[in-house]
């Protein structure tokens, strides 16, 4: 069903499937704010569903459910098809990073009588959306001795919560005059955590405590944060959004609302011809690289050692396996809103409502950095969505010229195997708080288990 209201399929008898599987969503989206978290909620599920690590086995057969995870930020999960790995896989990757705020590795420090956390945003916001929100810290303290010390302050109702400040609209006349992009300064997203003196000190008394109740809590010192991994993010849980609850408002949904749908997609494949296949991946916001992002060697690696436990290995099977690989890059789309209509052009943009979201492109300008899909792979996943009775629409981000973007989709397409962006509309993407319809979650989820059994 090309580009019509998905509701209409569930009204008015079948509104609870699309509501219950969004509870789980939510549950999923509130705990997975880094892609540590989001990889641990991942292998929870796996092992839940009877997926067991790769290194366990000797031998793969067809039915057999495995996962890898790399660096604690990746993981591939897979079910073996009927055929060989070496003839090709259906996979759906997305990533599980988020834009936010990382803390320096000497980020703690005082300055008239107000203790701070030091920040280098990560990937593309908008850094007045982050002042005056309640916030969380998330990651993890590495000691020398081999420890690791999980961070979680902000969470849990008992916790307080942390902000950055804003400058009072009494006092703002000068500020009020900059461009929106330099109203709030990269350096100045600093993270207010503490006020109190510790007794007994003069020189940097706040920090001091600061330190004491973090040497309390968690058993680290100061020089600790130079390996340490911690992520500020907005505080608190999904929820449901409008009056209707038609929507999900959360943080993160770009990427994980795709995620999750990929995932459970996998989860509920019992059998398949080919080798179904989700790799969630870490560091799209800043380009997919590094040793966790989706331009390092792990896919590759793991396929190769899916080959060798098929039988003899040779890079010609590898090189073989990829080509004839199809996959649905599994990413979001900007969803048109009403308010700023001028950044669309209203024949080729997502909405609310929809169903999953295919972009043949991305990019920018001229469709610099894009993948741009094959048309003859287009057409064939028109039919499996048509005959399966899937809600679907296409798009591109926002009218030419106006912006533009990119999704892993041209890293995998270096392969030579068939990828198109295929996910959810998205309103206020990478806002603290950002809105996804339910059905289009609902109908991704449906889209990405018909493609792994039918592509």
């Amino acid at each position: 069903m090309y580009n019509k209201d998905a509701w209409q399929k569930y009204l008015p008898d079948h509104l609870d499937e699309v509501m219950d599987f969004n509870e789980e969503y939510k549950k999923f989206l509130s705990a997975s704010k880094t892609e540590r978290l989001a990889v641990n909620e991942s292998v929870k599920l796996c092992e839940m569903k009877g997926f067991k690590p790769l290194s366990s086995f000797k031998k793969l057969v067809k039915g057999d459910k495995v996962y890898v995870v790399n660096k604690n930020k990746n993981i591939a999960i897979f079910v073996i098809g009927e055929k060989n790995v070496e003839e090709g896989l259906h996979v759906l990757g997305a990533h599980i990073d988020s834009p936010r705020m990382d803390l320096k590795q000497n980020p703690l420090y005082q300055k008239n009588d107000i203790c701070y956390l030091d920040t280098h945003y990560y990937g593309g916001i908008k850094k007045y959306q982050w002042v005056t929100i309640p916030l969380a810290l998330h990651g993890v303290v590495c000691k020398k001795d081999g420890t690791n010390i999980l961070i979680n302050i902000g969470e849990d109702e008992n916790d307080p919560v942390l902000g950055i400040t804003d400058l009072l609209i009494h006092l703002s006349g000068d500020q009020m005059q900059k461009n929106a992009a330099r109203v709030i300064e990269g350096e100045d997203l600093d993270v207010t955590v503490g006020t109190l003196p510790l007794n007994g000190e003069e020189k940097d008394a706040v920090k001091l405590n600061v330190l004491r109740l973090l040497k309390e809590k968690y058993d680290i010192e100061e020089e600790d944060f130079v390996s340490a991994e911690i992520e500020v993010v907005p505080a608190g849980k999904a929820r449901d959004f409008g009056l209707d609850r038609s929507m999900v408002a959360g943080y993160g949904h770009d990427d994980r609302v795709c995620a999750y749908t990929s995932l459970r997609a996998i989860l509920d494949v019992e059998s398949s011809e080919y080798t179904s296949c989700c790799i969630l991946v870490d560091k799209e916001e800043i380009g997919s690289v590094g040793a966790t992002g989706a331009q390092s060697k792990f896919f590759e690696n793991v396929i190769a050692e899916l080959i060798s436990l098929q039988g003899d290995y040779s890079d010609l099977k590898l090189r073989k396996a990829l080509t004839l690989t199809k996959m649905l890059s599994s990413d979001v789309s900007a969803a048109f809103d009403p308010i700023y209509p001028a950044v669309n052009e209203l024949r080729n943009t997502a909405y609310l409502g929809h169903g999953i979201c295919f972009n043949k492109y991305t990019g920018s300008r001229g469709k610099s950095g894009s993948n741009d899909a094959n048309p003859e792979y287009m057409a064939q996943i028109r039919n499996i969505m048509d005959q399966n009775n899937i809600y679907y629409q296409t798009s591109e981000l926002g009218r030419v010229d106006v912006g533009g973007g990119g999704t892993i989709a041209y890293i995998l397409g270096n392969y030579n195997m068939n990828v198109i962006d295929a996910g959810i509309a998205v309103l206020s993407m990478h806002a603290p708080m950002e809105i996804v319809s339910k059905v289009d979650i609902y109908e991704a989820y449906l889209a990405y288990k018909i493609f792994l059994l039918k592509a």
